[in-house]
């Protein structure tokens, strides 16, 4: 809607000019003269002879689209080159320059080499899914072109003029950039200029923040960040501390969640950046990175990418020098929070993975499967007693090794000489540490406060979750060392701050019972590496439905092998200090790889023997073997004493490889019968 007006002074004809009102927007038209007044009419509106000369003069400058049709069919060509060589010829690079640097560091080559493979092997399969895309994508457009020309001749000029609008309409100019604030910032908000984001919307944070009892001066104008978010930097008269206090204040004021107001440090105490997104950043999942690219991790260094924050940036934790709390109702996702700390940690072979399950299910079962985690138990309160106290004798052993080093605690160079990082995960804490749930309770809490208070710098750290973050499951002596904290929902304020600290849930600070709506994996993390608390939603990583787990278990254990570091491979004092303590070992699950501890020299279920076996064979660098030699190898390898050629014959069909088949000439013997490689794999899991 329109309306026209005109300066008082002017005595002749009076200057028209449209205005847009405020109440309604303005309508795209060409003004025409009518009667003496002046109106808007619609573009569509104009008469048909009117449309056919606007539209042959847009031809005409543009030379009949010829340029267009050219710059797409260039454009269409440069994106399929783009797309075939994606990113991994950059990450190769990348991986071999990494793979240089290690030179002289066994285990940092070792999974330097390892990332070049994988990197290799990735490139490969995408290279292959692109080829047989783009070659279904020709079968049929050649498939069309020959019909067309062959047997309906009448359609060569539609397909002509399909291929010629397909070029132009890739090829069509840019349009200009446009970057109007379209999220209202306060009630009444107008879009600023697209030039750059103008006064008013500053104007509007500074309101809010005026609200809030901060005075303030923009520094720099609100600007938009690539992804859609905007930023402005402001100087006030207090510190960004205070203000960072007050967030959930600010979003409100903003008329937006907390979690789409992120506000930072900029030059000095007294600048903030302010970021503002139009969506919340977690309303979507996403794919762990380890998916798509998996390891090795530098865990010590580089963290472990365990989920992503509100500017979309990834976040990890380093495994260092910091005990870990993960609390939250059930399904609240704090068990893939802490999938992803595992896996993470599993592809950095310095990491001595301690897993102790709080349910009989088989959720850490993968890591068994693998031989990637060195200790892996389920329910069993005892062993766990026993468990703390081998890593209070290790870290008093540890602990003179850096007296002989002159270390005060772990370095990144001291990480091997003292055995590796132990990594022990308690999953379900309350099972072995709430009221009454065994009679050691009481013996096995001292045993972790005490690791927690005095271990860390010996290497060994403790990752603990619960759905009951209470004091009387966790104490404060054993929260309280525990520098990273992530809340997701909980129940109330008071859980809230058992994870994150007390005080902190109604007075401003952080509560994880005030997510609305929640979202699994979503929680306020504390992460001291990073300088604070801020919310962060893990990374989706599904075992049961996609298998995810199970096929990054098969990188980390490479890994592991290569580096010597795969549970049977190295001299483990924890499990022979278990050993020795109850008779039965839970190295990598036990001998059945299920969480369940057993006698060292007992056979392993028939599924993880036909795994032993595609190892032998791999490992001999042969297709094929007889049952004899198979059997001698995995005596020799695994300590399966009772192991006869004659069970492994049994146990083989049992798993459902079959009996054994002709190998031709092998052996200096003509044709004995044994066990094909490919058989194998195709009964097995690796």
């Amino acid at each position: 809607m329109t309306t026209a007006t005109h300066t008082p002074q002017d005595t002749g004809r009076p200057t028209l000019t449209v205005v847009p009102e405020q109440t309604a927007p303005a309508v795209e038209g060409t003004v025409v003269e009518h009667q003496g007044n002046t109106v808007a009419r619609p573009a569509w509106a104009v008469s048909a002879a009117e449309r056919a000369r606007l539209a042959r003069r847009h031809a005409t400058a543009n030379r009949l689209y010829g340029p267009w049709i050219a710059r797409g069919y260039w454009r269409l060509t440069r994106s399929w080159f783009a797309g075939w060589r994606d990113d991994h010829p950059q990450m190769i690079a990348t991986a071999k320059a990494d793979r240089k640097n290690a030179k002289g560091d066994a285990a940092a080559e070792a999974r330097a080499h390892g990332l070049v493979r994988a990197r290799r092997a990735d490139y490969l399969r995408h290279r292959l899914i692109y080829s047989a895309k783009t070659g279904v994508w020709t079968g049929l457009a050649g498939g069309g072109v020959t019909v067309a020309t062959l047997g309906a001749p009448l359609l060569d000029i539609p397909l002509a003029l399909a291929a010629l609008g397909l070029g132009a309409w890739h090829g069509r100019p840019d349009a200009p950039t446009q970057q109007p604030f379209t999220a209202a910032v306060a009630d009444g908000a107008a879009p600023a200029p697209a030039a750059g984001l103008a006064a008013p919307e500053d104007q509007r944070v500074l309101g809010a923040l005026a609200k809030l009892g901060f005075d303030g001066e923009t520094v720099q104008p609100m600007t938009r960040q690539p992804g859609g978010a905007f930023t402005t930097v402001i100087d006030l008269d207090d510190t960004v501390t205070a203000l960072k206090s007050k967030t959930e204040a600010l979003a409100g004021a903003l008329r937006r969640d907390v979690s789409m107001v992120d506000v930072s440090k900029g030059e000095h105490a007294n600048q903030a950046r302010i970021w503002l997104a139009d969506t919340d950043p977690f309303e979507n999942t996403r794919p762990s990175p380890l998916v798509q690219a998996p390891g090795p991790v530098d865990a010590w260094n580089d963290g472990v990418p365990v989920g992503w924050g509100k500017r979309g940036n990834t976040v990890r934790l380093l495994v260092r020098n910091q005990h870990t709390l993960i609390g939250g109702t059930t399904r609240s996702g704090k068990g893939v929070g802490m999938a992803n700390l595992l896996v993470g940690a599993a592809m950095d072979p310095r990491i001595n993975l301690r897993i102790v399950a709080g349910k009989e299910n088989g959720e850490f079962d993968a890591l068994g499967r693998a031989g990637v985690a060195a200790t892996y138990f389920k329910p069993h309160p005892a062993r766990l007693l026993a468990l703390t106290e081998a890593l209070i004798a290790d870290m008093d052993r540890r602990n003179r090794l850096l007296g002989d080093l002159a270390k005060s605690k772990m370095t990144e160079d001291t990480i091997m000489r003292l055995g590796g990082i132990e990594l022990v995960v308690i999953d379900e804490v309350a099972t072995y540490t709430g009221p009454g749930s065994h009679d050691d309770r009481d013996q096995l809490l001292e045993n972790l406060m005490k690791i927690a208070a005095v271990a860390t710098g010996a290497g060994i750290l403790l990752v603990l979750t619960t759905q009951l973050p209470q004091v009387d499951v966790i104490p404060t002596r054993l929260s309280m060392n525990c520098g990273t904290k992530w809340a997701m929902k909980v129940d109330s304020g008071t859980q809230s701050n058992t994870i994150l600290g007390s005080g902190l849930a109604g007075s401003g600070g952080p509560d994880a019972s005030k997510f609305d709506p929640p979202r699994p994996g979503l929680g306020w993390l504390n992460n001291p590496f990073a300088g604070g608390t801020d919310l962060a939603r893990s990374f989706d990583l599904d075992e049961d439905e996609r298998g995810e787990v199970t096929r990054l278990m098969k990188y980390a254990a490479k890994l592991r092998e290569d580096a010597g570091r795969l549970a049977g491979q190295w001299d483990d004092p924890i499990e022979q200090h278990l050993t020795a303590a109850t008779g039965l070992s839970s190295a990598a699950g036990g001998p059945e790889r299920n969480g369940r501890p057993g006698r060292t020299g007992g056979l392993p279920a028939s599924e993880l023997l036909v795994n032993r076996a595609i190892e032998a064979l791999t490992r001999a660098g042969v297709d094929r073997m007889r049952p004899e030699p198979l059997a001698d190898a995995l005596r020799a390898e695994w300590g399966y004493p009772d192991l006869t050629a004659d069970e492994l014959k049994k146990r083989l069909k049992d798993a459902g490889v079959g009996s054994p088949v002709p190998l031709g000439e092998i052996d200096g013997m003509a044709n004995p019968r044994g066990y094909k490689l490919d058989a194998l794999k195709a009964a097995g899991s690796l």
